[in-house]
């Protein structure tokens, strides 16, 4: 296990240094085009909401008054996402709950935005159609399928240990969304635990079962980042981009059938599929408090426990902004 969680490692940090080079490229170019007096709020992105927000340019129109621009780099993963704030070349961004605990072990000067309400429904452990597992506890000694250090890997932790059963009584295979779910299919691996929306699309084309989801277990939320240094300087421009990205929120939560069919374009997905993963969340973003901040330390000691990280984490250090 050790040598793979090594050549895992270098493969995402070969893979996440060639992403930021290029990033620092693209953003340094709309800096000098923005001119060297004018704000710019750089945003790295993954498929989603934020990509609702760039389409419609609500974002740049009630910043220009700031004389505040916008630039946008799309990301395929958080990891890459953050290290890209790390070397300084984004300043806002949207992010699950584990990456930001590997970026803040790498000394990221991250700090956390705002979050949205939980959303246990959105990830899960799926077994095939057919599978003769029909509780928890069945998955002792079988092998599962799940992203290293992701938001499902602490979900499954806490599961095991919800059911009595220890990280060490499962076979644990560490492989991105895509290669998981071709092992899925194969039969390689008895489970897949998954998120959305991947977890809706193997749900209605695999026929696959939601053996348990993270209800009372973990909750799943996604979180909004900066540095501090950013939000220190450009605090206005910060509050303005997190009630446009609530309002995205706020707007799909009340016409669901709508954000289905742009979300659908976006991630490239069918409209059915995605319409799932809508009715399974749950809509709303909060500051992010001392207690949900005590969420993101619960994370960050697991996965020093289970050395993913190689230090114990204080976040006391990434205390939330405050945007009153």
């Amino acid at each position: 296990m050790t040598t793979t969680l090594t050549l895992s490692r270098r493969r995402l940090l070969a893979s996440g240094a060639a992403a930021v080079a290029t990033t620092l490229g693209a953003t340094g170019t709309a800096l000098a085009q923005s001119g060297s007096t004018g704000r710019v709020l750089r945003i790295g992105y993954q498929k989603g909401w934020l990509s609702i927000l760039k389409g419609r340019g609500t974002l740049e129109k009630r910043l220009a008054p700031l004389g505040v621009s916008v630039t946008w780099t799309e990301f395929t993963a958080g990891p890459v996402q953050l290290e890209a704030l790390n070397v300084g070349s984004i300043d806002f961004g949207d992010v699950g709950e584990a990456p930001p605990i590997f970026a803040q072990a790498a000394g990221a000067p991250l700090v956390y935005a705002s979050t949205t309400v939980p959303r246990p429904h959105n990830e899960a452990v799926l077994v095939p159609k057919g599978s003769t597992l029909q509780k928890v506890a069945d998955l002792k000694g079988k092998k599962i399928a799940l992203n290293k250090g992701s938001n499902v890997h602490y979900f499954l932790v806490k599961l095991l240990e919800k059911h009595g059963l220890k990280y060490a009584d499962v076979q644990v295979v560490f492989l991105p969304p895509a290669d998981a779910r071709a092992a899925f299919e194969r039969g390689s691996v008895d489970a897949w635990v998954i998120w959305d929306p991947f977890l809706s699309s193997a749900i209605k084309t695999l026929e696959a079962r939601v053996l348990a989801d993270a209800a009372g277990v973990a909750n799943n939320r996604q979180y909004y980042f900066t540095s501090r240094e950013f939000a220190t300087k450009n605090i206005d421009a910060l509050k303005i981009a997190i009630e446009e990205v609530s309002a995205i929120d706020a707007w799909a939560a009340k016409n669901k059938a709508e954000a289905a069919q742009e979300l659908s374009k976006v991630l490239g997905l069918d409209r059915s599929i995605v319409e799932l993963y809508l009715n399974n969340l749950r809509y709303g973003s909060l500051p992010v408090t001392p207690d949900i901040l005590a969420e993101q330390q619960a994370i960050a000691d697991t996965f020093f426990e289970l050395k993913l990280i190689p230090k114990k984490l204080n976040l006391r250090h990434a205390a939330p902004i405050d945007l009153r």
